[in-house]
């Protein structure tokens, strides 16, 4: 903790701000890290046949889900 306080303190930043703002750079470091990793996991997932309807057919599953949950 005491190395994040000197880390923000250097930046002028208070403790908060400092840790959201690497949270932020982290995120968008991974989000970008790798489109290969993405598109090939899209290619896997295409080699499996999984059960599907229209969009509208599975909005109202899914509505029919939850409202039969509460």
């Amino acid at each position: 903790m005491e190395s994040v306080r000197r880390l923000a303190k250097a930046e002028n930043l208070n403790v908060g701000e400092y840790v959201r703002r690497a949270l932020r750079e982290d995120e968008l470091r991974r989000s970008s890290l790798s489109s290969s990793a993405k598109l090939a996991a899209i290619r896997e997932a295409t080699r499996h046949s999984f059960p599907t309807g229209s969009i509208g057919e599975m909005n109202r599953e899914i509505a029919d889900g939850l409202v039969r949950r509460f």
